[in-house]
């Protein structure tokens, strides 16, 4: 069996990092727990952060191993497509997430382009959890590929904590033939801290008695919370390292920073007092989308608005919820961003329904300001159990909703997209053929027709 041992302290360009080196390790885990407690440097980093390594390219690369090694990115192909995920060498030509994709191309013409699918990293990340948890119940997901694992309760089972995260990785590279990296530490943001700095497919370990001087030397921006805004006024002030920002004096930051200063301090000096929480129900669901030439027209905005709203409204029903609300959010060409919220009387997740209101909340942003668009999004909130929902009698053909259903300028909100039943057989043939055919795209013809318009705006140019 492999275990990893440290080297006390690694400098490598000024910040100071964990060393693990191989060694062999016998004997019965069970009966050394006294010895580990006492002797183990990472026995009290009980916290565990994993991160999936590009995760969305790399469960895609599952399917095309050829590509392995070479730059690739996720990404929809299309003139205003942005990347979703990016190999790590892609990366070395500064290709990055959320980069328009022919920003991207133009970086380095031959990247790979692969077409993502979502429910692939669905059922992995389902995955995941179910590994997760076989180690501890106190598993708290931060995104579909994201974690934070206290492990205090399975050492004794297990073994210390950096032996836990080896076989952590293991077990997930074996189950699913992806890389996880992981960072071991005494709090959640020291753990962070430390999985980012071990990426890609590594492990970083901090001792909890050298938390301190781990963290000293670090830049300042490693601390959750400081963004490119607050580390340029850090820099102003010749705070440039953890180090130095776990030195002030907490009610002067307050002063200076808001309630957020001595919480940046504590930080700083590496205390995080936050449990790990675990998996809870969603209290929303939503989509989003950044465009990489902002959305001029209101015939464009409305297309993506109905797009977003169908996509809203599918992502609720594969959870089994309904939203009692709907918000939607607009960043515009000077990077504004304003969200429209508003409560409903019946709970839902139908597109048409979603959609409706949808509109309304963008009308009312709109005309507070109106800018082009950079991005739209449509979420869904106060989400209740669909199941716990009474369901009438379904009375409408599929065939009339899919391609009968209009909103008239003139209804009402609490007329418009109402068609109960039918609507509701809709959205269940839409979610099976999307099951079976998730490239399909399949929406109600009100929304296909405005496809078709927009093409023939464009074609008449």
């Amino acid at each position: 069996m492999t275990r990893y041992s440290y080297l006390d302290a690694n400098v490598v360009g000024g910040a100071l990092l964990p060393r693990y080196l191989p060694c062999d390790y016998s004997g019965d885990m069970g009966a050394q727990t006294d010895r580990n407690q006492q002797q183990d440097p990472s026995w009290d980093s009980t916290i565990l952060h994993i991160d999936m390594d590009a995760f969305f390219l790399s469960v895609e690369l599952l399917q095309r191993p050829e590509l392995a090694g070479k730059p690739a990115v996720v990404a929809h192909h299309g003139p205003r497509s942005v990347v979703t995920s990016a190999s790590y060498e892609a990366r070395a030509y500064g290709i990055k997430s959320a980069m328009p994709l022919a920003h991207a191309q133009a970086l380095y013409p031959q990247v790979e382009v692969l077409e993502p699918h979502r429910e692939k990293y669905t059922a992995i990340s389902a995955q995941l959890t179910e590994i997760w948890t076989s180690f501890t119940p106190l598993v708290e997901r931060l995104s579909i590929d994201e974690a934070f694992l206290d492990i205090s309760g399975a050492r004794r089972r297990l073994g210390p904590p950096a032996e836990i995260a080896v076989q952590v990785k293991e077990a997930v590279r074996e189950r699913t033939g992806l890389a996880a990296t992981v960072g071991v530490a005494m709090n959640k943001s020291v753990a962070k801290i430390a999985s980012t700095r071990s990426k890609p497919d590594g492990l970083g370990v901090v001792p909890a008695i050298q938390t301190a001087e781990y963290l000293a030397p670090l830049p300042v921006n490693v601390i959750w919370g400081v963004g490119p805004k607050l580390f340029e006024r850090f820099q102003s002030a010749n705070i440039l390292t953890v180090g130095d920002l776990a030195t002030q004096d907490p009610q002067r930051m307050r002063r200076w920073l808001g309630v957020v200063g001595p919480d940046l301090v504590q930080l700083a000096r590496g205390i995080d007092p936050r449990p790990v929480v675990p998996q809870r129900d969603s209290k929303s669901v939503g989509v989003e989308h950044t465009f990489d030439q902002d959305l001029v027209s209101a015939e464009q905005v409305h297309r993506y608005l109905l797009d977003l709203s169908y996509e809203c409204a599918r992502r609720l029903r594969s959870e089994g919820a309904q939203a009692r609300g709907i918000v939607v959010k607009v960043k515009d060409d000077h990077r504004a961003t304003r969200n429209k919220s508003r409560g409903l009387r019946h709970p839902t997740a139908s597109g048409a329904q979603i959609v409706t209101v949808a509109e309304e909340l963008l009308a009312e942003l709109m005309q507070q300001r109106w800018h082009p668009l950079r991005l739209l999004g449509v979420r869904g909130e106060r989400l209740i159990d669909a199941d716990s929902l009474e369901t009438s009698d379904e009375t409408a053909t599929v065939q009339e909703a899919l391609f009968s259903w209009h909103v008239s300028e003139d209804s009402q909100p609490s007329d418009r997209g109402n068609s109960g039943e039918s609507l509701a057989r809709t959205d269940a043939v839409m979610d099976e053929i999307h099951t079976k055919f998730p490239d399909a795209g399949l929406k109600p013809a009100t929304l296909l027709k405005h496809h078709r318009q927009e093409r023939i705006g464009e074609d008449s140019e």
